[in-house]
């Protein structure tokens, strides 16, 4: 089981540095194209498909390494033992949150299936709704890890 996380780690970091190299391309590449003359009107439609996908999958990336913004200033002068009980309430309030956006976000991309993503009728807004719900239940993977870890090691990290 941690052999498959693993590789759901690697290939999500894979994706989410292919897709922010592939928005760079796409939007250079629509604004060179503009100037010539020849317009990619699809090219920001799809880099924006892809924002959202590399947002969820790099904010996982960040909260698995614990490399996201805190703000910490309060917690800091609390005593070790309230500094436990703050995270795992931290915790518990994400997972609450998280399970909501994959529901949610599964209600979503349900509803949009038939909606044409910024009029391009090859492709259903669904693609890009998929990523709340994907995004949201590989957060709440690390998240349920991280409160597995913390209890394990007595509420620390």
């Amino acid at each position: 089981m941690k052999k498959l996380y693993e590789y759901i780690c690697n290939g999500e970091t894979f994706v989410a540095r292919s897709l922010l190299i592939a928005m760079v391309i796409l939007v250079f590449g629509a604004g060179i194209a503009r100037v010539v003359g020849y317009p990619i009107n699809w090219a920001i439609d799809m880099a924006t498909c892809f924002f959202a996908w590399a947002c969820f999958f790099s904010a996982d990336i960040a909260w698995r390494n614990d490399k996201l913004m805190s703000v910490d200033i309060f917690v800091n002068h609390f005593p070790e033992k309230m500094k436990k009980y703050c995270r795992m309430a931290n915790y518990i309030i994400l997972t609450v949150f998280l399970t909501y956006v994959v529901v949610a976000g599964l209600w979503i991309s349900y509803v949009s299936r038939e909606r044409a993503f910024q009029g391009i009728p090859a492709i259903s807004y669904s693609w890009v709704t998929l990523s709340l719900p994907v995004g949201g239940a590989l957060l709440l993977i690390s998240t349920i890890l991280k409160i597995r870890k913390a209890v394990r090691s007595g509420g620390g990290e």
